[in-house]
C-alpha cells in the first residue's frame, strides 16, 4: 500500500545535514540560485538547456552540459509521478522549493534524475548531457556498473557517455540518496550557467519518450526539449528537425 502525504508534512520528509556552509563553501560562487528553477516547468525544460550539471565526490570534480530534458508538469499530466497531485514518499520532492533534486529508480537498478519547478509535483528530467570536465571518470563509472559489470574499461565514445537519463545518473554517481536535496545549497550536486546562452531556433520541441502508457493525448505533447545537431542527444526527432529546417528555408525566401 502506497502511503500518501499532506503538502503540511513534505518539507519535514528529507531532513539531511549535507550541504556544508553556504557562507564559506568556494561551490557557492558560480552557482544557479533559486530564481532560476522558481519558473514555470515548461520555461525550466528549455532554460535548462546549455546549463552546467557539476557533480563533486570527494577531491573529484565532473561537468556536464545539458543538452537535453523533459518536461513533467504534473496536474492532469498522466506521465508525472505526481499527477492528480498525489504526494507520496518517493514523489515529495516534487512538492518542495522549485531546485529540489528527485531521483527515482527506473527497472530496479537505474535512476533518473529529475529537478522540481514551480506547480505542485511538477518537475523536468536530465535526458542527456554533453561531458566537459572529468571524462575518464564517467567512463570508469559506466564501465564498472551493476551486476554485468565489464572487466575492463570499456571504450566509449563522448556521445556515448551520458546519452541518457539512467546514463548520466551512472556517469555522475547520482541515485536515490540525492532525492529530497537542494541543487542550491548542496556542496555534491549543483548546476553552473552555460558560456553561451541558447537561442529558441537552436531548440526541438518534440514529444516525450517511452510514455505511451499516458494516452495518445500526453503522449504526443511536445514536451521533450534538445539542442539541435547536438551529438549527446539521446534520440533525435527528424521528423520535427525537418519541420524546423522546412520553417526557416520559408524565412529566408
Amino acid at each position: 500500500m502506497i502511503k500518501v502525504y499532506t503538502r503540511k508534512t513534505v518539507r519535514t520528509i528529507f531532513k539531511r545535514q549535507r550541504y556544508g556552509n553556504e557562507e564559506l563553501s568556494p561551490h557557492f560562487l558560480n552557482r544557479l540560485g533559486r530564481e532560476f528553477f522558481d519558473v514555470p516547468c515548461l520555461q525550466l525544460a528549455k532554460s535548462l538547456l546549455g546549463q552546467i550539471l557539476v557533480r563533486r565526490e570527494n577531491e573529484l570534480t565532473l561537468k556536464g552540459r545539458i543538452v537535453e530534458t523533459e518536461a513533467y508538469i504534473a496536474g492532469e499530466d498522466i506521465a508525472s509521478h505526481s499527477h492528480h497531485g498525489k504526494i507520496t514518499e518517493r514523489t515529495a520532492p516534487t512538492f518542495m522549493d522549485p531546485g529540489t533534486i528527485y531521483v527515482t529508480r527506473v527497472y530496479g537498478m537505474y535512476h533518473v534524475f529529475n529537478i522540481s519547478s514551480q506547480g505542485d509535483g511538477a518537475c523536468v528530467l536530465l535526458r542527456s548531457l554533453e561531458p566537459i570536465s572529468g571524462l575518464e571518470e564517467m567512463k570508469k563509472k559506466r564501465s564498472f556498473f551493476g551486476k554485468g559489470a565489464k572487466k575492463q574499461l570499456k571504450s566509449y565514445r563522448l556521445h556515448e557517455v551520458c546519452n541518457g537519463p539512467s546514463k548520466l545518473a551512472i556517469a555522475f554517481a547520482i541515485d536515490t540518496k540525492f532525492s529530497g536535496d537542494d541543487l542550491v545549497k548542496s556542496s555534491e550536486l549543483w548546476l553552473e550557467p552555460g558560456p553561451e546562452k541558447v537561442k529558441d531556433e537552436e531548440i526541438v520541441e518534440c514529444p516525450r519518450i517511452g510514455i505511451d502508457f499516458a494516452g495518445q493525448v500526453w503522449a504526443s505533447k511536445p514536451f521533450r526539449y534538445y539542442l539541435i545537431g547536438n551529438t549527446c542527444v539521446s534520440k533525435r526527432n527528424k521528423h520535427v528537425e525537418e519541420q524546423m529546417k522546412a520553417a526557416i528555408t520559408e524565412d529566408v525566401e
